[in-house]
């Protein structure tokens, strides 16, 4: 069979693009290696109610969990931070729901998918597959992290997530949890679904994720486990090239997840879309300006926020304990209240360096940092 545009990888890039395609009138075909789309579920599932707007959805009630009322910020010490995160309106999706709701969206624009499919090789503008060949005149990679890895494995870090049952979860919290010897590079988090209901994980680099989610539970008392995901994430930001002759690609697999918190419902979201779009155009035109727009596109809308998150990353991987639980003290109420206010959720350079205290206290910034900070305050 022949297809204008072959998609490896059923998640949100891939069928957002998908969906791009097939509105242009463009035949499409989604392979998912999984079973089901939207499992397994990565993803910890906080995102903006305006970004998921941007991208043509409306989370029905079976996609939405709970809303996130306040974020719980706690040192290596001990000491917590509340921020109130009423105004950023994030909302916590149930990313199986959602991304059938897109799934949903593409197959009704013409695309077609097939789930328990994977790509094996490509050869001459054909997908070989678990389930044929197809005939394809571009090919779209959005097989998340594992096709980045292939390449270079020192932008990854070590993950568990955990479904949990416990009464410690509380609806409308998130909870972040900094350690640098725990969770070197990264933090561990709680975030809820409902009372009592939530996903825990743990990331960092180097770590043993079983045993260091483990200990996390057992520190935080009784807990019943319902599921358990082990995953790489990426963070060292976008690759160089999203497009490869006629290979398009997408998502995780071309690092548009953020570097700070590897995030990206709504960053690889665009990217699916932008590359649809692109796609679509490419398509009509023959003209490979179309299809190279896409990356450019991208770029101009999170490139920017992107190198900042990357110089935020660069620092945050060089503070110990004690310069964790300096910074935090040095953090006022002024400063919690300027973060509590600042409403975008998808572009959050600004407010985590507000949130380390680095424009507040600049002594201690730049005894750490020197004149490094200089790039995050411009």
């Amino acid at each position: 069979m022949s297809y204008d545009v072959v998609i490896a990888g059923g998640s949100v890039a891939g069928l957002f693009c998908a969906r791009e395609v097939a509105k242009a009138g463009h035949s499409v075909l989604v392979i998912e290696e999984d079973f089901e789309v939207g499992t397994p579920e990565h993803c910890g599932g906080l995102v903006s109610a305006s970004g998921l707007g941007d991208l043509g959805i409306i989370p029905s009630t079976k996609t939405i969990d709970s809303q996130i009322q306040k974020a719980q910020l706690c040192a290596p010490s001990g000491t917590m931070l509340d921020i109130n995160a009423k105004k950023q309106n994030v909302i916590v999706i149930n990313r199986r729901e959602l991304d059938k709701q897109i799934a949903h969206q593409a197959q009704k624009n013409g695309a077609e998918i097939r789930v328990k499919t994977s790509l094996k090789e490509t050869k001459q503008n054909q997908a070989v597959t678990s389930a044929g060949t197809f005939d394809y005149k571009i090919l779209v990679d959005a097989r998340g992290v594992s096709s980045i890895i292939q390449k270079d494995r020192t932008g990854t870090l070590q993950s568990a997530q955990y479904e949990i049952y416990a009464d410690w979860i509380q609806k409308g919290l998130v909870e972040v949890y900094f350690d640098s010897e725990k969770y070197p590079g990264f933090f561990s988090w709680v975030i809820p679904a409902a009372n009592g209901i939530g996903k825990v994980g743990v990331a960092g680099r180097g770590i043993n994720a079983i045993q260091t989610m483990e200990k996390f539970l057992e520190s935080r008392g009784k807990h019943s486990t319902i599921r358990k995901v082990f995953a790489p994430i990426w963070v060292n930001g976008p690759i160089d090239e999203f497009v490869a002759g006629n290979t398009v690609i997408v998502g995780d697999a071309a690092g548009q997840s953020k570097p700070t918190t590897a995030g990206g419902i709504y960053s690889c979201g665009v990217g699916g879309v932008l590359a649809g779009k692109a796609i679509s155009s490419y398509l009509e035109s023959k003209n490979t300006n179309d299809l190279k727009s896409y990356q450019k596109s991208w770029s101009q809308k999170f490139g920017k926020e992107f190198e900042k998150q990357l110089f935020a990353r660069k620092m945050l991987e060089r503070l110990d304990n004690t310069t964790i639980d300096k910074i935090f003290s040095a953090i006022t109420p002024e400063m919690i209240s300027d973060i509590s206010n600042n409403d975008d959720f998808d572009f959050h350079t600004t407010a985590i360096v507000k949130m380390l205290g680095l424009k507040g206290s600049l002594k201690i910034a730049q005894t750490i940092f020197g004149g490094e900070i200089r790039k995050l305050l411009n």
